[in-house]
């Protein structure tokens, strides 16, 4: 034996067993693999889908917060301490409308221990009266409701900051009496 014992010079053998093999297990041998493919690609699909999922909702859900804040009560810090300047006085003029007269007792707070903004307020307590009763003469009686107190105040400081005051600062206004009267 020689050879020629592996080669099949006939060619009866290999007809037999490799024609036999294709057409029975073409199809066959296809079809694991066709599976597994499909099989992979649902996998990831599947995978992609969750992770989608799990990241949309970490961004779009709120949460809850880590610290709890009561909503019904506001933080109330420590509020800070002012000098007050009284020498303004009692004001009384009639409003912008002519049949009501107002009384205004204004004061104004400035930063505590402030000597420059106390000599200046001082030294211009003549013309912070004129100031006051010029603010309200041209008000009507609907502006000067106690619904309106704080839009007054506001208006009033920064008049005071940018008009008529050079080193101090209003930093607040007090009303001690606002009264407006009909005549």
């Amino acid at each position: 034996m020689g050879d020629d014992d592996g080669l099949d010079l006939g060619g009866e053998d290999a007809a037999g067993i490799d024609g036999g093999a294709k057409k029975s297990g073409g199809l066959g041998a296809f079809l694991p693999n066709l599976l597994k493919f499909v099989a992979i690609g649902l996998g990831a699909l599947i995978f992609v889908v969750t992770v989608t999922f799990i990241t949309y909702n970490i961004l779009n859900t709120r949460g809850e917060s880590q610290t709890v804040i009561d909503p019904t009560s506001e933080y109330i810090g420590t509020r800070p301490q002012y000098s007050t300047f009284t020498l303004i006085g009692q004001i009384t003029t009639r409003t912008s409308d002519r049949n009501h007269t107002v009384v205004v007792d204004m004061l104004i707070e400035y930063d505590l221990n402030n000597n420059a903004a106390a000599t200046e307020l001082t030294a211009r307590v003549n013309q912070l009266r004129d100031f006051t009763r010029n603010y309200f003469a041209g008000k009507h009686s609907d502006d000067l409701q106690p619904g309106n107190e704080e839009n007054l105040k506001q208006e009033i400081k920064e008049l005071l900051n940018t008009r008529y005051l050079d080193t101090a600062k209003a930093r607040n206004i007090l009303f001690n009496k606002l009264d407006v009267m009909e005549i």
